[in-house]
């Protein structure tokens, strides 16, 4: 059996217990989570997600980058495309987790320099080594950018791979007190 077997097979499974057909493009929840591409750590099974409850984005480390900052700026988009208006309380959640791949990547600065898009010596700043540290960096990193709505609610999460919890480190918060327009 090939692995391509395995996975439709458990694709057939997916469809006789899980499967919803007419999911809105729309997240249920209007949350948008970006997470680490690490397999032991897929945000939908961590948190309990169903399919149409979230948006999910992972990349290595689950770090806010400038690609990712294009993705939420096109995935923005979309609400307006749907007819439904603009992004309006939109919860967006910066999820990293304990033992994480991307701190063996500390030993290749200047490709790591490159994925933040920053100088080689501005990478301390971005606080690979300590998952705690990280998510409030990239918090404040959303908080920032003025191109994305105030009205966007961002927290921090950071998951133990060891205990299976997650752990609250930026509690929820409007990206600004005020209101931008995007």
């Amino acid at each position: 059996m090939t692995i391509i077997d395995t996975l439709t097979e458990r694709n057939q499974a997916f469809v006789a217990r899980r499967f919803s057909a007419g999911l809105s493009i729309m997240p249920q929840l209007r949350t948008l989570i970006i997470g680490c591409a690490d397999a032991r750590v897929d945000p939908a099974h961590l948190l309990g997600l169903e399919p149409g409850e979230a948006l999910v984005l992972r990349n290595i480390g689950g770090r806010i980058t400038p690609a990712v900052l294009r993705d939420i700026a096109l995935l923005s988009m979309i609400p307006q495309i749907e007819g439904v208006g603009t992004v309006r309380s939109l919860n967006l959640v910066v999820l990293h987790h304990k033992d994480c791949g991307i701190t063996r990547l500390m030993k290749f600065p200047g490709q790591l320099a490159d994925y933040f898009g920053i100088a080689q010596e501005q990478l301390d700043a971005k606080a690979v080594a300590d998952p705690h540290a990280s998510v409030q960096v990239d918090v404040a990193v959303l908080k920032a950018n003025p191109n994305l709505p105030g009205d966007i609610i961002v927290s921090g999460l950071v998951y133990d791979v060891a205990t299976g919890l997650v752990e609250t480190v930026v509690s929820p918060a409007p990206l600004s007190s005020g209101s931008n327009e995007s």
